[in-house]
């Protein structure tokens, strides 16, 4: 990558930037920014990382291998509107606004082009992101390598197909907010039985990040890793009979389900309102 434009500087795109730079995947200065009126944020970007910041979508684009979209849904319009004169067909485009289809971008542009859509979490911001790609038919091999590259600097990557982001977006996209629901329900119940809270934080993230790393790292299933802890008579059977009374794993059946769906809901929403656009061109 010889040039990458990123329009919108909000915590997703410097996820990304901290982590190309980071890796040297780019060099600094070989990295453009642009967002909508924030100077100071500009100034951060460009002291913390030695990016270009700039309000000139013709010095941000021209010449760019790669443009990352980093706008809120409610913004892509006007922005694919002001840029669409400096797309070019062998430009790849990465969209993280949530949401938005590969046909709506191309509809507003009234060209074809190359598209990747990515659905990361909020742990990008560590470098622990679980990020989903899905690629739309103008999309290269090498292009898509491309993005892969470029996520796998702020955590791992699976490729999808476009019509399963809603899920992605139910299960790993909200995913880190049911993790720290799981954890203030530990804390409040470590409370209940007399632990204060410094000593109850440091088990609970260490009994966290331990039983990842085993299912990360064992061949095992998670339903064996658990009946291999769980004694007959013991502690850990008493606890997981709890949980199955008060039906917590249709509780998160549920609570994914319904995330995938608001997705969808919120997705054809947005179509519909950029399709009015498309027609009207």
């Amino acid at each position: 990558m010889k040039k990458i434009a990123f329009i919108g500087a909000g915590s997703m795109a410097e996820a990304i930037i901290s982590g190309l730079v980071t890796q040297q995947v780019i060099e600094p200065e070989n990295i453009f920014v642009t967002n909508k009126s924030n100077d100071d944020r500009f100034v951060y970007l460009k002291d913390q990382y030695g990016v270009t910041a700039t309000r000139s979508l013709q010095l941000l684009i021209q010449d760019a291998d790669l443009v990352v979209l980093a706008v809120k849904p409610k913004d892509i319009l006007e922005t694919m509107q002001s840029i669409k004169e400096y797309i070019r067909e062998e430009m790849l485009f990465i969209s993280v606004v949530a949401g938005v289809h590969t046909t709506s971008l191309e509809g507003i542009a009234n060209k074809r082009f190359s598209i990747v859509r990515a659905m990361p979490n909020t742990s990008a911001a560590v470098g622990k992101s679980a990020t989903a790609l899905a690629a739309n038919c103008h999309t290269e091999d090498s292009q898509l390598q491309t993005a892969i590259t470029l996520f796998e600097t702020v955590g791992t990557v699976a490729v999808v197909e476009e019509t399963q982001l809603d899920a992605v977006t139910g299960l790993s996209g909200s995913g880190p907010a049911y993790i720290y629901y799981l954890v203030e329900a530990l804390e409040k119940s470590a409370k209940k039985i007399g632990l204060d809270s410094e000593t109850a934080k440091q088990l609970i993230l260490q009994t966290l990040m331990g039983a990842a790393d085993m299912l990360q790292k064992s061949p095992k299933t998670p339903a064996v890793l658990r009946k291999e802890v769980t004694s007959p008579g013991g502690t850990t059977e008493a606890g997981l009979k709890a949980l199955q009374a008060h039906q917590v794993e249709d509780a998160f059946i549920a609570c994914v389900q319904e995330a995938t769906e608001q997705s969808k809901r919120m997705g054809n929403q947005i179509s519909k309102e950029l399709a009015k656009y498309v027609v009207s061109q």
